[in-house]
């Protein structure tokens, strides 16, 4: 009970600190930079797709975009596919892919749902959505699964998970070789990333995550890390004010931040992560997720942090011609 107590002190102190740090670099930043005027219509053709990978801090991030949709006059959609499916069919491609970028009575828009990366390019469309995600540890992410299929969470406590009543525990699954945590089923992220490819979902297929890398470079505005969700909202609101204007502020000061946590999460032993950490697959998905975290601290620096003159980058035109 101290430790708890502890941790929890900690862990508030930390959060009142990074309000204050935020709070400073926002009045030092709007006393020194300029910001060229814009006509208010400018980015309301914007849609922003967010194929949110299960159990990654993804309903806490939504939970911010739903408070600011009103406030910053854009619309946020669920895409909700049968059974929960993580791809669509070839003819649910094309007429998601023509509906998204051409119903404009809702634009601009910030679409969310579980599935897998799709290319706009391949489907014929004349403009592309923006596409952001979130990725997490691997095994992280599969510990936090397994018990929400069995405790479920804060979000709808009340909800029976399909697992309900199974009190095996992570690492008592993984001495057993239960299903449910095999290494295998960590195949998530990769996939999400990679596309609709039958390759893709091939557990362990190398091709799969090389693809997965090139899509996360050339296809995504920006991916973050679950572990550090408050620097991701910072940066896409930088970077994406028309949809994110007021996103860090808010999440600092609401209960956005552990909207939705797995209940009676147990941490697995050293021999467990031990055990999984020599699969192929997690290996992979560690992979992916490192390549991401380095792609993220290189954009962070770079828009949240002063470059070495001290002010924030800036850009204008000059040498015009014809006057």
């Amino acid at each position: 009970m101290i430790i708890l107590y502890f941790q929890t002190e900690i862990t508030r102190l930390e959060q009142n600190y990074r309000k204050l740090e935020y709070k400073l670099t926002q009045s030092q930043s709007n006393s020194r930079q300029f910001f060229p005027k814009t006509l208010e219509k400018d980015n309301d053709d914007l849609v922003v797709i967010y194929n949110r990978v299960p159990k990654t801090g993804s309903t806490s991030f939504v939970g911010v975009a739903y408070d600011l949709c009103k406030k910053n006059h854009f619309k946020v959609l669920h895409i909700n596919i049968t059974a929960n499916m993580h791809v669509m069919s070839l003819s649910n491609q094309y007429k998601f892919a023509q509906n998204v970028t051409k119903w404009q009575e809702v634009k601009p828009a910030l679409y969310h749902g579980h599935m897998a990366f799709l290319n706009f390019e391949r489907l014929g469309t004349s403009t592309k959505p923006v596409f952001i995600n979130l990725i997490r540890k691997p095994l992280d992410r599969l510990v936090s699964y397994y018990y929400f299929l069995r405790n479920g969470d804060n979000f709808r406590p009340h909800l029976v998970r399909k697992k309900h009543g199974d009190k095996m525990t992570f690492d008592e699954c993984v001495e057993k070789n239960q299903a449910d945590c095999d290494p295998n089923t960590m195949w998530l992220q990769v996939p999400f990333f990679c596309g609709h490819s039958a390759q893709c979902w091939k557990p362990g297929s190398q091709w799969a995550l090389e693809q997965a890398k090139h899509n996360l470079v050339n296809h995504y505005l920006l991916v973050g890390v679950t572990e550090e969700m408050l620097d991701f909202i910072s940066v896409l609101e930088a970077v994406l004010p028309r949809i994110f204007k007021g996103a860090t502020e808010h999440y600092l000061n609401s209960n956005k931040s552990h909207l939705r946590q797995t209940s009676s999460k147990i941490d697995p032993a050293q021999r467990t992560i031990d055990k999984i950490q020599k699969s192929t697959v997690w290996k992979m998905e560690n992979e992916l997720y490192e390549f991401a975290l380095e792609h993220f601290k290189f954009f962070q620096r770079k828009v949240l942090m002063k470059e070495s003159l001290g002010v924030p980058q800036t850009y204008f035109y000059e040498k015009i011609r014809p006057k």
